[in-house]
């Protein structure tokens, strides 16, 4: 007996209201030339509207056969029969025909399938529609369709259309470019279009902040932008227009909730509800939260609702905020205790994996304050180190009002944030708080207590402000309140390091400068060690060393590169102590290259005002360069620049004597470096060249760093005309130098 199928499959459902034509997916599909297409997105994101409009359209390519599949066409022998009686309805002459008993895998192989294909080959063109291949899950069914994709006769098109993202045949077919494809992006109207479908269910155009909240609500899909439109066209008034979009979002809830949340199993139900809370989903965190098998009910989720939105990272999600709003209604129905202790599952994780930012987020919303302000505490100096001063900020954005400024070890941490994103004036107002607050022997950071790191932090901030006078001052008594070999023992010494250096005691700066490079390394501070290496580097190359800043820069530059600090502003001094010495040696082209390095830090900075020495000392070495090239107007304005940059300043130093220099610069031929230019450093590697130790051995002999050999060797084989080291060995003998 041959299947019955009911008469509406065969044909799309009535338009809806308010239809709006989308020609940019018209079009889309007019030009797809591939004889498969699919539109995969989840339910209520207008693929059967879509298609129905498409199916109707003159310029669809010949004639168009329609079948509507439901959950009991799941087997072949049923799905082939509606296939067919589709077919049939545009070609009544096809001479395939299939009885309920007749489907079978040999059957299908070797009659129903040569017949069905040899058939369509001698018709006219024709596109058959297959709307709602979700409900098709069969193994059998499925692969009878890929035999048949695989084999369609030319002038047959097939569009399928479901909520899933297709797996077999679809990998099979996209490797032969065989298929178009529409996803949930594609379908997702655009901010126009959404203007547009507002604007007919409403009567006239929504206000544009209107349209663009309902628009960021429902991420362009469109069943919730229709149904919130049509819940905003019910208002009569404001107070009617608040009512009526809360019946709106009502209404989309229980659209989802019947579409999409009712449909999946128990165990689906419960990751999706147990993960709401997280913001990003992933297989570590969801595990957490919802059992070791959540990894593989994230992955089929993502394949079977695309509500799931793919995050930046390819492994993770996010919920739909339609989806969001729904999940956290149920879960909150639950009862608060189960929302707080999933919080608190959650930031527990992102605790152990030092992911700060999600872990107190978190714990803010699972209200364990201490815990929060505990993760901070615990992973401020880390960041900070590594240049991530506006993440620590954002950490302390997210603890309740108040908070940071109730705890005189939050008010640092806030004040060193500040710093290391070169805001000195923000930093002072938190050590103002920090000051307010009895703290006693409470510590911050690595074992100071918070009076004496905030004793470092406003040196650090004098010298950022340019009041070397006053960091010399604090920043002596800084020094003297810390523990050697920890960071805030780094911060200190740099900061005193640096106002010893602007105030020509090239000799002192040096000296702590130097212990702040150790400190730093042993602490694992990167952006005190970039510092403080630029700055030795400057220092170096005032004082007349430049064999020595050009190990120091060197250095700098690849301590930054290591750390990402590159760009960062601490950075700056590096680049000005390079172009500086490439100067001295009449190196224009090298100097244009450092300096423009130097310049694009400077001009990426957000605070204009911060470390105005370095600032002026960068249009310094611009007014020297462009004098060296002849470029009188370009030289004055940089002159001028440095000059407003050292007002700036408490005390210009050696500043003075820069500025009064500027103008003697000439382009000049450097004469060549010899063996008699050779540094002590270098002398003492050049002996233990002649040696059979490694790069790497001689720098744990000298107790120098490996970095710091090599750029020695290099210096070592240029000024002796050698190009490795037995060469150099020899003409250091000839010379007389060794």
């Amino acid at each position: 007996m041959t299947s019955s199928v009911a008469a509406f499959k065969l044909h799309p459902a009535t338009q809806p209201p308010h239809l709006l034509s989308r020609p940019r997916l018209l079009r889309r599909l007019d030009a797809a030339t591939e004889p498969v297409v699919v539109l995969s997105a989840s339910a209520g994101a207008g693929k059967t509207v879509l298609l129905t409009e498409w199916s109707r359209r003159l310029v669809a390519r010949g004639e168009c056969a329609w079948l509507s599949l439901d959950a009991h066409d799941n087997a072949p022998g049923r799905l082939w029969s509606c296939i067919l009686r589709a077919l049939h309805q545009v070609l009544p002459d096809l001479p395939a025909r299939l009885d309920d008993d007749g489907w079978t895998v040999d059957a299908w192989l070797e009659e129903i399938l040569p017949s069905l294909v040899s058939g369509l080959g001698a018709q006219r063109p024709l596109t058959l529609i297959l709307d709602g291949w979700e409900s098709i899950t069969d193994v059998d069914a499925v692969r009878s369709l890929g035999d048949f994709l695989a084999r369609l006769p030319h002038g047959f098109r097939i569009i399928v259309s479901t909520r899933h993202l297709l797996g077999s045949p679809l990998p099979a077919l996209r490797a032969r470019g065989l298929v178009a494809e529409l996803d949930q992006h594609d379908l997702a109207f655009t901010p126009e279009e959404a203007q547009a479908v507002l604007t007919g269910l409403l009567g006239s155009a929504p206000s544009a902040e209107t349209s663009r909240a309902l628009y960021e609500a429902t991420e362009g899909w469109a069943a919730g932008l229709c149904i919130m439109g049509r819940a905003l066209a019910r208002s009569v008034n404001e107070s009617d227009m608040d009512r009526e979009l809360a019946l709106g979002r009502q209404a989309v809830s229980e659209y989802l909730a019947g579409e999409v949340l009712y449909r999946l199993t128990t165990e689906q139900r419960e990751f999706l509800l147990r993960t709401s809370v997280l913001d990003e989903l992933s297989a570590g965190p969801c595990q957490a939260l919802a059992g070791e098998q959540a990894g593989v009910v994230l992955r089929e989720l993502a394949r079977t609702v695309q509500l799931l939105v793919p995050a930046a990272d390819p492994s993770a999600y996010r919920h739909h905020r339609a989806l969001s709003s729904l999940l956290s209604d149920v879960l909150m129905s639950q009862g608060p205790d189960t929302v707080v202790s999933l919080h608190r599952s959650a930031a527990q994780w992102y605790a152990r994996r030092r992911e700060t930012t999600a872990a107190v987020r978190h714990w803010v919303r699972g209200g364990d304050e201490p815990a929060a302000v505990a993760s901070v505490l615990d992973g401020w100096e880390e960041a900070v180190s590594a240049g991530r001063g506006a993440e620590v900020s954002h950490w302390l954005d997210l603890l309740p009002p108040r908070m940071v400024a109730a705890d005189g070890r939050l008010c640092v941490v806030a004040a060193m944030a500040a710093l290391s994103g070169g805001a000195p004036e923000t930093a002072r107002r938190w050590l103002d708080v920090a000051q307010l607050r009895h703290t006693g022997a409470e510590t911050v950071g690595e074992g100071s207590t918070v009076s004496d790191a905030a004793a470092v932090a406003q040196a650090v901030a004098c010298c950022l402000k340019g009041e070397v006078l006053t960091a010399d001052r604090l920043g002596e008594s800084a020094v003297a309140g810390t523990m050697p070999l920890t960071s805030w023992r780094a911060l200190a010494c740099t900061a005193r390091g640096t106002a010893l250096l602007w105030t020509r005691r090239y000799g002192e700066a040096e000296a702590l400068l130097g212990e702040a490079t150790r400190d730093a390394h042993a602490a694992g501070h990167g952006l005190v060690l970039v510092r403080a290496l630029g700055l030795r580097a400057v220092c170096a190359l005032l004082a007349g060393r430049h064999e020595q800043a050009r190990v120091l820069s060197d250095e700098a530059l690849q301590a930054a590169a290591t750390a990402g600090l590159g760009g960062h502003f601490v950075a700056m001094s590096a680049y000005i102590g390079r172009a500086g010495l490439l100067l001295e040696e009449g190196d224009i082209d090298g100097a244009e290259r450092a300096l423009a390095d130097a310049e694009a830090v400077l001009a990426g900075s957000p605070r204009a005002g911060s470390e105005p020495q370095v600032r002026a000392l960068c249009h310094v070495m611009r007014a020297r360069l462009e004098n060296a090239r002849h470029n009188t107007d370009a030289a004055r304005e940089a002159r001028e620049a440095a000059e407003r940059a050292a007002a700036r300043c408490e005390s210009p130093g050696a500043l003075t004597d820069l500025l009064g220099r500027v103008g003697e610069d000439r382009a000049v031929t450097p004469a060549a470096p010899g063996p008699q230019d050779l540094s002590l450093g270098e002398r003492r590697v050049l002996r233990a060249l002649c040696g059979p130790l490694t790069l790497r051995e001689i720098a744990s002999e000298l107790y120098v760093s490996h970095n710091t050999v090599k750029t020695q060797v290099r210096a070592i084989f240029r000024k002796l005309d050698a190009h490795d080291r037995s060469a150099a060995v020899a003409r250091a003998r000839e010379r007389g130098v060794l």
